[in-house]
């Protein structure tokens, strides 16, 4: 007998195979497919995290990824554009049988049956660039979220990069009023409206704790993810804790293990993850620009390990030491 719905997906494999690409418009999102959803997954799946700074792509940490996915199914979530990602994993980066790809325009889609399965048997979930705003409004609260939260705790690799990455961590920048606000705005009013942190979004154990940005140097980013983490400090309430920052630069991608090691890819030799330790004794006061006394980031380069677990790097590319004074950030001569 055939499942309702199952008659339309097996005409879409099917057209899926003869055509470069596939797509299928529906109520909230749209549906692209390309390679062989029912071919058998190669090799073994192992789970993993891919962290990339939203700029260029580096095709060993897409290797690695895909590997991660037993060189199997992907299925990759944005809520802009259209399926040109996933017609890259599966065509430029190679490797995979099938890459899936779901556009998002509306939160209703979230509770799709058709979304949800395809997301059970993914063997890998990549999250694209565009608006986390959008993510945020869509998918929090949602049968997504909880899926994403599942794929993860059973071993399943996932990746993000840009907006995609800025929604992994524990506490995340939702630019939920429509800008994207800079270091000197974020650091003038660090507890203002205008830094919108978002939590129990993605419940995800090797990132717990942990705030993340994108495009990080090339953006001068360093001082907007000091201020978001003296927001996402004054809403943990968790004072035996320090949050911790990672920020990635455009041309990197942190490949993390399993058990919480992390080393880095990057196109360009200087390009970096930054780690940056919170657990700030400095109080910041609503209104007031932000005031931090001392404040370490350690490199993550190409030559370094990046240890989640004890918030340790191995072989860092550099250690800066910073000083807030009225919001205005200097940086320590060594």
């Amino acid at each position: 007998m055939i499942q309702p719905g199952g008659f339309r997906i097996a005409c879409l494999a099917a057209v899926a195979l003869l055509l470069p690409m596939a797509t299928l418009a529906a109520n909230d999102y749209q549906h692209y497919l390309v390679g062989d959803p029912s071919a058998a997954t190669p090799d073994p799946v192992s789970g993993g995290l891919l962290l990339m700074g939203g700029g260029d792509r580096n095709y060993d940490a897409l290797h690695w990824f895909v590997a991660k996915a037993g060189h199997g199914h992907l299925v990759v979530l944005r809520a802009s554009q259209g399926g040109e990602i996933g017609d890259e994993f599966f065509h430029d980066v190679g490797g995979l049988v099938s890459a899936e790809t779901f556009v998002f325009s509306g939160r209703g889609a979230s509770n799709d049956r058709k979304i949800l399965a395809s997301l059970a048997r993914a063997d890998g979930i990549f999250i694209a660039g565009g608006d986390q705003a959008r993510y945020v409004r869509f998918w929090k609260g949602t049968p997504i979220a909880a899926a994403l939260d599942a794929h993860v705790a059973a071993g399943k690799p996932l990746g993000g990069t840009s907006a995609g990455l800025a929604m992994l961590g524990e506490y995340l920048y939702g630019a939920m009023d429509g800008n994207s606000i800079t270091a000197p705005q974020a650091m003038a009013d660090p507890l203002g409206p205008g830094v919108t942190i978002e939590s129990d979004f993605l419940h995800l154990a090797l990132l717990h704790g942990i705030v993340t940005d994108t495009h990080f140097n090339e953006r001068d980013r360093q001082g907007r993810l000091l201020a978001f983490l003296a927001k996402a400090e004054t809403l943990d309430g968790d004072s035996a804790r320090a949050l911790w920052g990672l920020g990635v630069d455009e041309s990197a991608a942190l490949a993390v293990e399993p058990d919480g090691t992390a080393r880095l890819y990057a196109t360009d030799p200087a390009g970096a993850a930054w780690f940056i330790q919170g657990g700030y004794p400095d109080v910041q006061k609503p209104g007031s620009p932000l005031h931090l006394q001392r404040v370490t980031a350690t490199g993550v380069g190409r030559g370094s390990v990046l240890h989640l677990g004890t918030r340790t790097v191995d072989h860092p590319s550099f250690r800066k030491v910073y000083t807030v004074a009225a919001g205005k950030m200097a940086e320590v001569p060594r």
